[in-house]
């Protein structure tokens, strides 16, 4: 599948983006400190199912400007619903993996006619079980041990038996503050129990980030609007897991959604 990359100015900013297929927009926005790279072989997949796959890469990450002063959830939504008009996608799906959710949730709530469906990938449960903020902090922190990190990492973001060694990179450590600090505006009470769009809550069955007793308070919070599904072999990492069965929950939701039962 021919993949291209394409620079937009969108205001003062430069984003970066990764395009790929044709067809219907899905737009893919990575975990944190993480960039768009990681979907890869999920993009792959999805293009080959008739979908054009838009990637925009994160403030600070490939070629996007770097996070401004004041960054929050609010700028990079505007990121997400200006590269989605300036490639006339819309309205797309927009796809986001546990802390990119977030933009996409609030992508939704501040541009909702350029978002016809949200998917929340991995998304942690409302309230952070314990330790999994620190063993994210110590696998993201490339100045740690190789071994520290791999542990942390099985902890954290991988489900037992599937490889970590792939996420000892990829990491952009330096942008923690500005991206933790943009995490808290608008607060989360703004903007969990409020949708737009019809919402797909795909959660790793092995997610130490979302305990088997929340995978419901996504769907209790909005109501019909929610289709929750579960990746059986997959934590919170999920899309480097389990890349087919992912893509072929995505591309059968967002099929539904043009063609409901």
């Amino acid at each position: 599948m021919s993949r291209r990359r394409e620079l937009l100015q969108l205001g003062p900013a430069r984003i970066e983006v990764i395009v790929e297929g044709t067809g219907p927009a899905i737009v893919l926005l990575p975990s944190s400190l993480r960039d768009s790279e990681d979907f890869d072989p999920l993009a792959d997949l999805l293009a080959s199912e008739g979908f054009r796959v838009l990637r925009p890469q994160p403030r600070g990450m490939g070629r996007s400007s770097a996070p401004p002063a004041g960054m929050t959830l609010e700028t990079l939504a505007a990121d997400v619903a200006g590269v989605i008009a300036q490639l006339d996608a819309a309205p797309a799906v927009v796809v986001g993996h546990a802390y990119g959710h977030w933009v996409a949730r609030v992508t939704d709530l501040r541009h909702p006619a350029c978002v016809r469906g949200v998917v929340v990938l991995g998304a942690a449960a409302r309230v952070f079980p314990a330790g999994m903020a620190q063993a994210l902090a110590v696998a993201s922190d490339p100045a740690r041990e190789e071994q520290e990190r791999l542990d942390a990492l099985r902890v954290c973001m991988f489900a037992p038996g599937n490889d970590p060694r792939p996420w000892l990179q990829g990491w952009y450590p330096q942008w923690r503050d500005a991206y933790r600090e943009a995490a808290r505006h608008p607060p989360k009470d703004e903007w969990f129990g409020r949708s737009h769009a019809p919402v797909l809550d795909l959660q790793g069955a092995e997610d130490a980030w979302r305990p088997p007793g929340t995978r419901a308070e996504l769907a209790d919070a909005l109501g019909t609007k929610v289709t929750v599904q579960v990746i059986d072999g997959a934590g919170h990492a999920l899309v480097p897991e389990q890349p087919q069965a992912v893509a072929t929950a995505i591309a059968g939701w967002v099929r539904r959604l043009d063609n409901p039962a």
